[in-house]
């Protein structure tokens, strides 16, 4: 009893300071497209009004893109600010798919000693929250508890809802209890729990982090919803589909369940968003979204197109890597902006960091969004992409340097490169190698370098074939 109050004392001290710094929300939708959303795409088949009104409130990058075309590899990024291939989580955890050459070694976990987003503000005094798709390691000894994280709703091994009735309860997910009334959609509930947390711990400082199974496959709507878009479907004609090297790709967007998935995900959105405004704590959050991947167009049911964007999940191309990216932080975005600066999901975890006062004691590949949120110059040389894996989308493998409006891309099997100027021919439709030299000396220059820096692994010889190509 005697040390109530100095427990007082102290509570009355620090209670302000650890107010005033920014709660943070971030939103991570698995396999949206960045045509997916209708902020960025006036014509887009799917209605997504609540992350349309995240824009109009936030700022919106034109220019945002995931370290990877697959989904662990980003989510590693999100967590650490590092790029994937220094550890070689190169490929979703753990595919392991050969073509003409067998991969490269692929390590399949997010270690331990990794210093994540949710353990930095959680030695901030932040409570941290997760609920969702984790996919960052094969056991329990690797979920979001042992990497920061307070509380865990639904994080574990398997990369989509594949238990029970998958999108709908019982869902069978061992992370995720008590398990829902049978019937309930899968958004709804990690919505319902990620605004329960809000409204719990809108007296201290949060991070909730909705990592999204939606919208991946399997491919499940709500019936209502499926209807709606049934019809709508009726009315749109034209050609679906269109090749892209072996595969076909949608060139449309008109897939009736796919769409009910993105519009029951921006419900999700929403019902966040309004849990910040009611618990008084919106004018004090920094609200992050964006995707871990490409829209899936070449596999897997194909539901949906990123045109004018090429390919999709699964490629270097720029279908496969620019994501919706929309921050809103309070005091520093102006409501309804857009930057074109170039951003990637190593730069989450600097940002918000820098947002909390936090000077990094470590290395890592992210650069601090600060100036671009507040419609400043963005000092950035080069983003890179190294995927030494065959999709099961279908994605050649290969490597890419962004710098400036080009983007050059290397092809793995024989090392080949394109150069695209992404200003003028945003779907890399026109090579530019054969008119540009130098500029594609310079930038492969650096992209090979930057391969040394990371220890980069590349594919690897299979059975009696030549062995494959080398920088």
């Amino acid at each position: 009893m005697k040390c109530y109050p100095f427990l007082l004392l102290f509570y009355l001290l620090f209670q302000p300071i650890l107010r005033s710094k920014p709660n943070v929300v971030v939103f991570l939708v698995d396999d949206l497209g960045y045509m997916d959303i209708g902020a960025n795409n006036p014509d887009c088949f799917y209605e997504t009004p609540n992350i349309d009104n995240l824009a109009a409130t936030g700022m919106r990058f034109t220019d945002g893109y995931a370290a990877n075309p697959v989904c662990s590899p980003t989510r590693y990024s999100l967590m650490t600010g590092k790029y994937p291939t220094r550890i070689q989580a190169t490929n979703f955890f753990s595919g392991k798919r050969s073509g003409k050459f067998n991969p490269a070694p692929l390590h399949d976990k997010m270690d331990l000693d990794e210093i994540t987003l949710a353990e930095l503000l959680k030695e901030q005094g932040y409570q941290t929250f997760f609920a969702g798709k984790w996919h960052l390691g094969p056991s329990k000894k690797w979920w979001p508890k042992a990497q920061g994280f307070d509380i865990n709703m639904g994080g574990w091994t398997k990369g989509g809802p594949y238990t029970g009735n998958k999108y709908f309860s019982p869902f069978k997910n061992p992370e995720l209890h008590p398990d829902s009334p049978k019937g309930e959609h899968l958004p709804n509930r990690l919505a319902d729990e990620t605004a329960k947390f809000i409204h719990q711990n809108n007296e201290n400082p949060f991070l909730a982090y909705l990592s999204f199974y939606s919208v991946h496959t399997p491919l499940q709507g709500r019936k209502g919803l499926v209807e709606k878009y049934k019809k709508r479907a009726a009315g749109i004609s034209g050609e679906e589909f269109g090749p892209l090297h072996d595969r076909k790709v949608r060139i449309l967007q008109k897939h009736a369940v796919y769409a009910a998935m993105v519009e029951a995900m921006d419900e999700a959105v929403g019902k966040v968003l309004t849990a910040l405004d009611k618990a008084g704590v919106a004018d004090n959050t920094m609200v992050f979204f964006t995707s871990d991947n490409g829209g899936l167009s070449t596999s897997e049911g194909s539901p949906t197109s990123n045109l004018p964007l090429r390919g999709g999940k699964g490629w270097v191309y720029e279908g496969g890597i620019r994501e919706p990216w929309i921050i809103r932080y309070p005091g520093v975005t102006k409501p309804g902006s857009i930057s074109n600066k170039i951003i990637c999901s190593i730069d989450l975890l600097p940002t918000v960091a820098s947002s909390v006062g936090l000077k990094l004691k470590h290395q890592v590949d992210g650069i601090d969004l600060t100036s671009a949120l507040k419609g400043e110059k963005l000092e950035r040389e080069a983003l890179y992409w190294h995927y030494p894996h065959y999709s099961n989308q279908g994605g050649i493998p290969g490597g890419a340097i962004r710098i400036g409006n080009y983007k050059l891309f290397e092809n793995y099997e024989n090392g080949t490169v394109s150069l695209y100027n992404l200003k003028k021919d945003i779907g890399e439709s026109k090579d530019l190698s054969s008119s540009e030299p130098k500029r594609v000396k310079d930038m492969r220059n650096k992209l090979h370098a930057w391969y040394k820096e990371v220890d980069a692994k590349f594919l690897q010889p299979k059975g009696e074939s030549t062995n494959p190509w080398r920088p």
